[in-house]
C-alpha cells in the first residue's frame, strides 16, 4: 500500500489541463463545421435537451512523460497479519508448539530508512519473565550494493508486562540479491552482552544472577520462484552461538550454547496480498541436550520445543 504526497498546485494543474472545454450553444454549429482543424470532433447528445453539443476530444496527458520522470512515493507503508500453527524462532517454539497470531507494520522512506514493529503471542519456555507477548521494534537502512541490497539495522525485542531483564537489543546486517528466479539472502545478527542473555542458571553450576552474555546468529536463505506459477520454494540454514544455559527468566536465544536450525518449505500466493505457507522446521539440538534444561525447554506434555515439526501459516499483507 502506497501513500503518495503531492502538492496542491500539481493537482490543480492536472485538473486544468485534463478538463475538456465545452462549446457554448451559440458556437456549437461553428465548432461542428470547422474542418480546418486536425483535432477530432465528438458529438455528445445531452440529456438536458436535444441540442447536439460539440466537444473536442483531448488526449489524456501523462505527467511522467511530460516531465520526463515518474512520480515515486516518498513514504511507503506496508504491513501483514499471520495465523500460524506454531511460532518458531530460530527453530525453537515460542508458543509451546501451539498456534500464534502475528502482525507487523513497516514505514519506509524513499531514502532507504525504515522503522517498524512486529508482535506475536507467546506461551511456555520460561514464561518470558511473565509476559505472554513479544513486541519487536526495529529500524534500519537499506541501500543498493552492486546488483543486490544491503540492509542494516537494530531490533529491540520486548516482552510487555514481563521482567525488566527480559528485553534485549540485536544488531543485524542482511545482504540479498537475485540470480534469475533465485533469491539469496545472507544474515549476520549480533546481540552485545546484556543481562537478558546472561547465563543466570548455568547447567550443573550455581546460579549467577546479573551475568551478561552476547549472542551471534548467522543464516542463509534461498527462494526459488517457479516460472508461470504462484509457487515459491524456500530453504533456510541458521547457526546460533550464545548462552549455553538459561537466562534470568529461564530462556536463552541459544539454549545449548551452539546449534543449527534449518527449514525447507513452499509459499503459494493465489492472489495478490495472500500467502499460504508450509515448512518443515528442525534443529540440531538433541534430546539429551533438551533434557538438561527441562522443565523450561518442554511443552506441558513434556516434549522438546526444538524437535522437528511442520508449520502451516496464512499471511495477508498490504
Amino acid at each position: 500500500m502506497f501513500i503518495r504526497f503531492a502538492s496542491a498546485a500539481s493537482a490543480l494543474t492536472l485538473a486544468a489541463v485534463a478538463m475538456p472545454a465545452f462549446a457554448s450553444d451559440a458556437g456549437a454549429a461553428e465548432a461542428a463545421t470547422d474542418t480546418t482543424q486536425d483535432e477530432e470532433i465528438v458529438v455528445v447528445d445531452t440529456a438536458a435537451d436535444d441540442t447536439a453539443v460539440a466537444v473536442r476530444a483531448i488526449a489524456p496527458i501523462d505527467l511522467a512523460t511530460a516531465t520526463g520522470q515518474e512520480e515515486t512515493p516518498a513514504i511507503t507503508v506496508s504491513g501483514s497479519a499471520t495465523l500460524a500453527s506454531d511460532y518458531r524462532f530460530r527453530g525453537v517454539s515460542q508458543t509451546d508448539e501451539g498456534m500464534a497470531i502475528q502482525g507487523g507494520l513497516t514505514i519506509s522512506h524513499s531514502s532507504g530508512f525504515y522503522v517498524g514493529t512486529w508482535g506475536s503471542n507467546l506461551a511456555g519456555w520460561g514464561t518470558f519473565g511473565g509476559s505472554n507477548m513479544e513486541l519487536d521494534i526495529f529500524a534500519g537502512y537499506a541501500m543498493p550494493v552492486g546488483e543486490g541490497t544491503l540492509d542494516v539495522g537494530v531490533t529491540w525485542f520486548m516482552y510487555p508486562s514481563g521482567a525488566d531483564t527480559t528485553d534485549f537489543a540485536e544488531l543485524y546486517a542482511k545482504l540479498s540479491g537475485d540470480i534469475g528466479p533465485i533469491g539469496l539472502t545472507a544474515t549476520v545478527a549480533y546481540a552485545p552482552q546484556q543481562e537478558a542473555l546472561g547465563n543466570a542458571f548455568p547447567v550443573g553450576a550455581a546460579p549467577d544472577p546479573g551475568d551478561k552474555e552476547d549472542n551471534l546468529y548467522l543464516a542463509g536463505d534461498i527462494v526459488y520462484g517457479i516460472a508461470d506459477t504462484p509457487i515459491s520454494l524456500k530453504a533456510h540454514l541458521g547457526y546460533s552461538d550464545g548462552n549455553p544455559g538459561l537466562g534470568p527468566n529461564g530462556t536463552s536465544i541459544a539454549p545449548t550454547g551452539t546449534y543449527f536450525d534449518w527449514l525447507v518449505g513452499a509459499d503459494v500466493s493465489p492472489i495478490e496480498g495472500l500467502t499460504l505457507s508450509v515448512a518443515y522446521v528442525d534443529t540440531s539440538i538433541t534430546e539429551a541436550e533438551a533434557a538438561r534444561i527441562r522443565p523450561n525447554f518442554a511443552t506441558l506434555a513434556g516434549d522438546s520445543i526444538s524437535d522437528a515439526t511442520v508449520v502451516f501459516s496464512i499471511t495477508a499483507s498490504f
